[in-house]
């Protein structure tokens, strides 16, 4: 089985499975109480915070563990019913982890804008500063898109929302492993991240939150992390997700180089054997080993099935609408009609693919041609 979609989740790294079936076999105190094996618990705790803290340059009091990439958007956007100003930005091309809470806020008073991108899936930073309004209290725009890989010029949005004394949170759940990140450069409020994204495990995600941004917690009871997040932590996962932070933190450049060598092969080689074939996404501003594309005539569901059987996985967009059929609106939202909407594949590259796995892939591509 050759797999090529990293962006929907990643294989665990085998360095991750051994550091949490110690913590699970050994580790097994609670870390809220006060003896020698709470105290261990909660010591595991702390070192990943640090260690994650080290990967996107943070201070470790800035990381709030969560259950996922999600419920740490979640958190974020459900804390503006505390805030005085009502009124959110976001962009088309957001994840359902963010549009949809937003849809649901508005039973609770929350209003929201959802700004256009370009047909390379940018947003007009001019376009971001025209809607503001007087109770805008936040901008919310996703760093690396997970269909198509673009990346926002985040920098540019953070500098138009400190001049107006507005919130800026993103999601970073497509960043880590394959652009470098510092959130002291970067300087956005809030950013959300899943573990599984980058050969962690799954169930268990963070919270970058600026010291000072205001935060309240979503989940009510004990006083775990900092009273942010109450329930006994996932002590296991949080130390599984410890050890990828820091893999990926010491392995970046190799990770960032090995994808690009990956998709520059692909792309070069393919266009070459099929040349009919379409790239979605901005080529200059776009994350390493994440590809979208169109294949004229072929629906993508067949094209998976087809796929499939030669032992090569690949998906049709989001994994969280995978297995709908239907039209992509991240594809809709950059202008890509419904047919070849429908026809188009995401191939996303990993750590374990090599060169002759992508080429095998390109002949099994090539051959529905043919057919």
């Amino acid at each position: 089985m050759l797999y090529f979609d990293h962006a929907a989740t990643t294989p665990v790294h085998p360095e991750v499975i051994k550091k949490m079936d110690e913590v699970s076999k050994l580790d097994y105190g609670n870390p809220s109480s006060i003896y020698s094996s709470g105290r261990k618990a909660k010591s595991i705790i702390e070192s990943a915070r640090n260690q994650i803290a080290r990967m996107i340059d943070a201070n470790s009091s800035e990381i709030y563990f969560t259950g996922s990439g999600t419920e740490a958007n979640n958190i974020v956007l459900w804390s503006m019913l505390y805030n005085d100003k009502k009124h959110v930005i976001t962009t088309a091309i957001e994840h359902p982890a963010v549009l949809k809470v937003l849809d649901e806020l508005q039973h609770f008073g929350i209003s929201y804008d959802v700004l256009p991108v370009d047909s390379t899936g940018l947003v007009d930073p001019e376009d971001v500063r025209s809607a503001i309004k007087n109770d805008t209290g936040m901008i919310s725009v996703m760093y690396v898109n997970n269909e198509i890989g673009t990346i926002q010029s985040l920098e540019k949005l953070i500098e138009i929302a400190n001049e107006n004394s507005i919130l800026f949170h993103s999601d970073c759940v497509q960043v880590t492993g394959k652009i470098p990140l510092s959130v002291k450069k970067i300087q956005a409020d809030y950013m959300a991240f899943s573990a599984h994204k980058f050969y962690g495990p799954k169930g268990i995600g963070f919270l970058y939150r600026k010291e000072g941004a205001p935060l309240r917690p979503l989940v009510i009871g004990g006083g775990q992390e900092s009273n942010m997040r109450a329930g006994t932590e996932n002590i296991s996962g949080i130390a599984g997700l410890g050890v990828a932070a820091e893999l990926t933190r010491v392995n970046l450049k190799k990770r960032i180089s090995h994808l690009n060598h990956l998709e520059g092969y692909f792309k070069k080689t393919i266009l070459k054997k099929y040349p009919e074939i379409i790239f979605n996404g901005n080529s200059d501003h776009h994350a390493p080993g994440l590809c979208s594309i169109s294949i004229p005539y072929e629906k993508n569901d067949i094209v998976l099935a087809k796929l499939d059987r030669k032992g090569i996985e690949i998906s049709n967009g989001s994994a969280c609408s995978s297995g709908t059929v239907g039209v992509s609106p991240i594809l809709k939202a950059i202008g890509v009609e419904d047919e070849m909407n429908q026809s188009t594949v995401r191939i996303s590259f990993g750590r374990d693919n090599t060169t002759e796995d992508v080429s095998f892939l390109i002949d099994a591509i090539c051959e529905l041609k043919d057919v």
